[in-house]
């Protein structure tokens, strides 16, 4: 795992302190500190690389930690600061993490993996819409490789554990984002959900994570995340931060394959309209056939829906009729991993469940994969079926409490496809299908890790989840909760 030199300073339980109040602010109320002159974005860059070295040793969230160039960017945006507020970005001296499968000019893009070794000459679009707003990248954030998993290990850089119990998984594919959110190592990390890679790992860390529409952020300079399968978005402590990101990375570029239709209003300016009294049906079954939810995940559920009915919605069991998304997901993913995979230059370093996949891939042509996108177009057609009596569907969005760390340890193919199927059991689907989807906090189960309940709502319609979710934070607000620091 990398490391440049991290910045001296004093340490002990004050500047801790100090630190963790800093970075559990989140990014809105951090780049208004910066803004008003109340905090320069270097100390907030040092307060982030600080309790990076005391807590990232335990965690394993990040792949490396891009220090020097981070205070270098830092001391850039003080500069404009200083030279009057007009204009800056709105995550103007903020530092965020940026998961390893998207390009950080200078960097490898390693994927979770050993196979990649050369530096990537610019930016991904979605972290250039960063840098424009004004962000700092602090550093890339650990995944397995090529995201397959919802656990985040992998044999090149290891365990990514859980803040609210490090014996456990912070989930995948985005758990290295997930789990320096949670731990308060940055106010928000970029992520990436092809399965659930957003929604399963901030189940899991007690975060808010919405997997947007298919094509709302560009996957620039790549035409597509695994297809249609894919999207980037970012993982925050609270609904209203994830908004602002979204407003700075909503919208593609003329490369990509997919494109949302553009929303009417900003995302956060969105959340000043109350959702009204909305149509939501809750369901406990899972889409994935022969899974069983935990009990707690059910009781979490059900405490959402006697809250959403205070909130004035009217709230009712569904039994939804879920299509076999299977064939059009399996599809999509080998196609993906393969053409992931045919752009390393060692592929003699993949691991060796990687290179299972691969030989899968290989029986799966690329007219198989175009075949799965247009079944899954079929499926979304379904799935716009099913809101023509509800605008939000509310489910748990993990059927399983979080596994031990090393979920993966010595588990070939077929075992590491069955651990996985509790996580995906909610998820998956709506990666076929494209719809907006989030997970938020419902909660702490007996174990004290997080509960989580999953919004998922019809086609482009990001803003109705936005403004529910907005609104449960508001009846039971979640953001204050962190892990106890004998936990990090």
């Amino acid at each position: 795992m990398g490391r440049d030199r991290v910045p001296s300073g004093e340490r002990g339980g004050e500047q801790d302190r100090d630190d963790a109040e800093l970075m559990f602010q989140g990014v809105e109320r951090q780049a208004e500190l910066v803004r008003t002159g109340k905090i320069t974005s270097r100390a907030l860059v040092e307060a982030s690389l600080r309790r990076i070295a005391r807590i990232d040793p335990v965690l394993g969230a990040f792949r490396v930690v891009l220090a020097e160039r981070a205070l270098a960017e830092a001391d850039a945006r003080d500069a404009v600061t200083a030279d009057g507020t007009d204009g800056l970005g709105p995550l103007h001296g903020v530092p965020i993490a940026v998961k390893d499968e998207l390009d950080v000019a200078g960097q490898v893009t390693t994927f979770g993996g050993a196979a990649n070794r050369t530096p990537v000459a610019s930016d991904g679009e979605a972290v250039r819409r960063l840098r424009a707003a004004g962000a700092v990248v602090i550093g890339k954030t650990a995944m397995p490789e090529f995201g397959q998993w919802p656990f985040t290990e992998s044999a090149a850089y290891g365990h990514t554990r859980n803040p609210w119990d490090t014996t456990r998984t912070p989930g995948g594919s985005s758990g290295g984002s997930a789990a320096a959110v949670a731990a308060g190592l940055v106010g928000a990390a970029l992520g990436g959900d092809g399965g659930g890679s957003i929604r399963i790992p901030a189940a899991c860390c007690g975060l808010f994570g919405l997997k947007p529409q298919r094509g709302r952020v560009s996957t620039a300079p790549h035409p597509h995340l695994w297809y249609a399968l894919g999207t980037v978005g970012p993982l925050t402590r609270t609904v209203r931060d994830s908004a602002v990101l979204y407003d700075v990375l909503a919208g593609a570029t003329a490369g990509d394959r997919w494109s949302a239709r553009p929303a009417t209003t900003g995302w956060a300016q969105a959340l000043r309209t109350p959702p009204g009294r909305l149509r939501i049906g809750y369901s406990a079954k899972p889409a994935v056939p022969g899974v069983r939810p935990d009990p707690a995940h059910v009781g979490a559920l059900l405490e959402t829906v006697r809250a959403l009915r205070e909130l004035g919605h009217d709230v009712r069991e569904v039994h939804p009729d879920y299509p076999d998304a299977t064939a059009a997901f399996v599809a999509q993913f080998c196609g993906g991993v393969r053409a992931e995979a045919a752009a390393v230059e060692r592929p003699d370093l993949l691991e060796r469940r990687t290179r299972r996949v691969l030989a899968l891939a290989r029986l799966i042509p690329e007219a198989a994969v175009e075949r799965g996108i247009r079944a899954g177009e079929r499926l979304s057609a379904r799935a716009d079926r099913m809101f023509t009596t509800m605008d939000l569907l509310l489910t748990p969005t993990i059927a399983a409490r979080p596994r031990p760390a090393g979920a993966l340890d010595g588990a070939g193919l077929l075992t590491a496809l069955a651990r996985s199927r509790p996580m995906i059991a909610y998820t998956a689907l709506w990666n076929v299908t494209g719809n907006p989807a989030a997970s938020l906090p419902a909660g702490h189960g007996a174990d004290g890790l997080p509960l989580a309940v999953q919004l998922v709502g019809r086609r482009d319609d990001e803003v109705s989840v936005l403004r529910v979710a907005a609104q449960l934070e508001v009846a039971r607000p979640w953001a204050d909760r962190r892990p106890e620091p004998s936990a990090v």
